[in-house]
């Protein structure tokens, strides 16, 4: 990668991150009002944000994007392949997990680094995943989007994680039947405590906090901390919901009404969750005007790693409903 286009990276990262910080203070408007009781005994809800309005936020978060948007087309004239240059297609199939992470991202990395390939088509089949797999792979996927164009495509399911992943590209394209979106977050918490006890399985622990076994299996959770859990869902579900708005050009109040945790079929969601519907080559092709290539070699760039199904006590994840239980007792 050519040395001059690290000043450009450093000032789309700011201004992506000024992006990021105004994108939260939306959702903390739209989620947050301060309660102040009036001297007749009554209340009066008053926004938390003070004198800034709503609208007032939306309007800087499009200056910034504009911002980026530019930056981004400088940075990628300057680091632009011949035109008969290598179209990088990476599959992220199946659950993501650790194991995929350490698969995808150095490839991701490596393709950024290589000036042949001119633009990277992330193939997407996974219902989704742990949370901090999902989004590392979802930042580098956003850092390779800076130098090189990149579309995301689904055949049959990009949702929960997968769907967050494909966000970070310039584009969305799927088979007119794929399932898209599954945007939330689940708390999985098996409570085993009863049958602990019915096969005479007796639990000691000694832990240096009330909370260092939070989420254990042998015990049920404490109102503190089911309270703590949600303030934690509710962190990751914002962040979710920023990377939607922020990649599919939305705003955050667009965005919430795809946000149930259900799935669309692609052709009912074309123009808002994908840009358009379409076969493997079509996506190709999408890519391919993207990057301004002619006859493009196209490369398939498959990461292997070892699939490992096997999660205990409580996790975060970004996956759809129906494919928890399977990876939770797996």
């Amino acid at each position: 990668m050519r040395e001059n286009i690290w000043k450009y990276i450093a000032l789309i990262l700011a201004l992506m991150l000024a992006a990021a910080t105004i994108s939260a203070a939306l959702l903390y408007m739209q989620s947050n009002t301060v309660q102040i009781a009036s001297q007749g005994g009554g209340v009066v809800e008053t926004s938390v944000t003070g004198n800034c309005s709503a609208s007032q936020y939306e309007l800087q978060l499009k200056e910034l994007q504009q911002k980026v948007d530019f930056l981004k087309a400088q940075l990628r004239e300057k680091n632009a392949p011949p035109r008969n240059g290598t179209i990088a297609v990476i599959p992220i199939f199946g659950i993501i997990d650790s194991y995929t992470a350490l698969s995808v991202i150095p490839v991701l990395r490596e393709v950024a680094r290589n000036d042949s390939i001119g633009g990277v088509l992330l193939w997407i089949e996974s219902p989704g995943g742990e949370v901090g797999p999902v989004i590392e792979i979802y930042h580098e996927v956003s850092k390779l989007n800076l130098v090189k164009p990149v579309v995301a495509y689904t055949g049959g399911m990009a949702a929960s994680g997968g769907y967050y992943i494909a966000t970070g590209a310039d584009k969305i394209i799927a088979s007119p039947l794929a399932e898209v979106g599954s945007i939330g977050v689940l708390y999985v918490h098996y409570d085993l405590e009863k049958n602990y006890k019915m096969n005479g399985i007796k639990v000691e622990v000694f832990k240096t906090g009330p909370h260092k076994d939070m989420g254990a299996e042998w015990r049920d959770l404490t109102p503190q901390e089911k309270e703590k859990i949600s303030r934690m869902i509710n962190t990751y579900f914002n962040a979710f919901l920023t990377a939607v708005s922020t990649g599919r050009n939305m705003s955050i109040e667009e965005t919430r009404k795809f946000a149930t945790g259900e799935t669309w079929f692609a052709e009912n969601v074309t123009g808002t969750l994908v840009d358009s519907t379409g076969d493997l080559d079509y996506a190709i092709s999408v890519l391919e005007n993207l990057s301004n290539l002619t006859n493009p070699k196209v490369v398939i760039f498959n990461g292997r790693y070892p699939s490992k199904f096997a999660v205990y006590g409580s996790t975060a994840l970004f996956m759809d409903p129906r494919y928890v239980g399977p990876y939770i007792k797996g």
